[in-house]
């Protein structure tokens, strides 16, 4: 099988001698083997599991994601941000942790950001009111 493992701006793995995935989506844990049905799932923030062709165990910790399996052996995955490293301790604690701490960052300013958008209707909402007088050639 292949694994391909991409963010906007990088190839950051591509393995074409793998013989099992492990991923985790938003149900819980699965694993891919040779032959596995076509599958499209969104992944949760974790951490990737693979073993190639030699029994070897490889780690990538990714950001969400979309993971594809076509063909029962091309498996793709399109993330944000990944970061692979055969250091599975580190991955866990360390890159895990910021990428918690980001997308955390990232809900703060969505929650912020969509607040303010709010009290600029109820401002735009208040001055046009129809009982201000005066208002688009109205009597003042």
């Amino acid at each position: 099988m292949r694994l391909l493992i991409t963010t906007p701006t990088a190839v950051v793995v591509d393995d074409p001698d793998v013989a099992s995935v492990r991923a985790e989506d938003e149900s819980g844990g699965f694993g891919v083997l040779a032959g596995h049905a076509d599958l499209l799932t969104a992944l949760a923030l974790s951490i990737v599991h693979w073993r190639d062709a030699g029994g070897t165990p490889h780690y990538c910790a990714v950001r969400r994601g979309v993971l594809t399996v076509t063909n029962g052996g091309e498996i793709a995955i399109a993330t944000r941000e990944a970061v692979a490293d055969d250091d599975l301790d580190r991955l866990e604690h360390t890159v895990l942790a910021e990428f918690h701490e980001r997308t955390e960052a990232e809900r703060t300013a969505r929650t912020e950001s969509l607040r303010l958008q709010m009290k600029a209707i109820r401002q735009i909402v208040q001055y046009l009111r129809p009982e201000r007088a005066g208002l688009f050639g109205g009597e003042p």
